[in-house]
């Protein structure tokens, strides 16, 4: 996949909130069917990076590019529409709707019937709603999901309700799914299986970019790792060069820390 072609550029992004600079002149670069990971230690910029590329922040300084699109200044409902989809590192569901309901309210960015048709449920309107119903629950498959998929997401074990945030962003159909910190929260199982899950993802074409502290999990999956630190980017390689690197272990991981293999790293 070395040859693969670059799907998002970042060139100089910089953000500041007052006199506190989150992200400090950073290149990013994310080629096509790859998993990449961000890490760094907390207050490195991680998340602040997710919201400048999913459109929540404008950048002060810098530049965004999906596939040659210049996506820098787009709103976040206009970059999901070009295929960046994202979860976030609090759970950000609607508790009261059914779990199938969540996992619609991404599929529903696709839909082609205006307001008028869908208010007085015209045919069309009736026949896009049973389409989007139906791949709301695929994507509930692919997460182990369909069978809970008329219950409240709220009486879900937290673990269950990162699974549906998941499946309601692959509903957007992205090209590009930002992963906040998918392993928070979960158990060891829970861990493997999202390893597994991720490595489908991308199985299915979907590039991935996660920030997460799961060390384990990072250097298990990740085809390239970045790392920052205060905001800026100190290293970035393969897991096997990051883990060496006197910076980042000075910076993060610490002398003591060594890699862990875990099962269904990527290209086994």
């Amino acid at each position: 996949m070395a040859g693969s072609e670059v799907l998002l550029e970042a060139r100089g992004l910089r953000k500041a909130f007052g006199g506190l600079v989150a992200v400090n002149d950073v290149d990013l670069e994310v080629r096509q069917g790859h998993i990449q990971a961000i890490i760094g230690p907390n207050g490195a910029g991680k998340t602040t990076v997710f919201n400048l590329i999913s459109g929540t922040y404008l950048p002060d300084g810098g530049e965004i590019r999906l596939r040659g699109e210049d996506i820098t200044h787009l709103p976040p409902h206009a970059v999901a529409a070009r295929g960046i989809a994202r979860t976030f590192q609090n759970l950000q569901i609607f508790g009261t709707l059914t779990v199938l309901e969540n996992v619609m309210v991404g599929a529903h960015l696709h839909g082609r019937t205006g307001f008028l048709a869908a208010a007085l449920r015209l045919p069309q309107s009736r026949a896009e709603e049973a389409r989007l119903r139906e791949r709301a629950l695929a994507y509930l498959d692919l997460v182990g999901l369909r069978g809970r998929a008329e219950e409240p997401a709220e009486v879900l074990p937290y673990g269950q309700q990162r699974l549906v945030e998941i499946a309601r962003a692959l509903a957007l159909e992205p090209r590009l799914l930002l992963l906040d910190e998918p392993a928070a929260g979960l158990n060891r199982a829970e861990v493997e299986a999202l390893v597994d899950l991720i490595l489908a993802i991308r199985g299915r074409g979907v590039t991935v970019l996660l920030v997460e502290h799961d060390m384990n999990l990072v250097m298990g999956i990740a085809d390239r790792v970045t790392v920052l630190n205060y905001g800026s980017k100190i290293a970035e390689g393969t897991p096997e060069e990051v883990q060496v690197d006197e910076r980042v272990v000075a910076a993060y991981l610490g002398g003591e820390w060594r890699l862990v293999e875990v099962a269904g790293k990527a290209g086994d």
